[in-house]
Formats: C-alpha cells, structure tokens, sequence
C-alpha cells in the first residue's frame, strides 16, 4: 500500500521561503507521477507542480520560477523548495502519487488518478 507523509509546513511571511518534504514508501517515487497539490480554505485543489521518474518537472503557472520540485536520489523522498513565498500561497499541501503517463500528458493537474498523502499547512503572513 502506498504511503506518504509530508512534512516541513509551517509559518513565513511574505517573501520567505519553506522546504517541504513527502516520504514515500516502497518504489512509489521510482514508478510515479509525484506532485504537489494545495487547497485553500473555501478554495478548489489546484496542482502545484510534478515531476516524472525521468527527472522532468512541471509547475502550475502562479508558481513557475518560485517553486521546485525535486526527489533526493534514493528516491525515496520528494521535494517541494518554495521561494518567494506571498499570501496566496497559504494552503494545505498535499504530495500525491498517481500514473506516470499523467506527468507526459499533463493531466496530472487535474489530479484525478492520484494517492494522497494527509498535508501539511503552510501559512504565510503579509
């Protein structure tokens, strides 16, 4: 059974930075779509950004050239590196895993095939 704990949410204010870090069990990362998801209070969940067994990352637009995603090599470990960081990043955050043909088609935004791990609270004060 796939498992995933974040952890490394907390508090910064505006323009600070934050590393979160999703542990996953088994081969999951080695074989996964993995990304980054948040939900807002009273706000759909939107994708944050994924990255494929090959290494290729893909960012939603309001955090492009602000967040990183990345996996350390033993693969065991996922990565989000948020610099930057403004009010409107304040959300829960979600690392999920789903099918690796999500991150080539782009659909894992949607999230819709995705495992979900329990979040993580990052809250960012102006």
């Amino acid at each position: 059974q796939v498992q995933l704990v974040e952890s490394g949410g907390g508090s910064v204010q505006t323009g600070g930075s934050l590393r979160l870090s999703c542990a996953a069990s088994g081969s999951t990362i080695s074989t996964s779509c993995m990304a980054w998801f948040r939900q807002a209070p009273g706000k759909e969940r939107e994708g944050v950004a994924s990255i494929s067994t090959a290494g290729g990352a893909d960012y939603a637009p309001a955090v492009k050239g602000r967040f990183t995603v990345s996996k350390d090599n033993s693969e065991t470990t996922l990565y989000l590196q948020m610099d930057s960081l403004k009010p409107e990043d304040a959300a829960m955050y979600y690392c999920a895993a789903g099918p690796l043909s999500d991150c080539y088609t782009g659909s894992w935004i949607a999230g819709r095939r995705f495992f979900w791990g329990q979040g993580t609270q990052v809250t960012v004060s102006s």
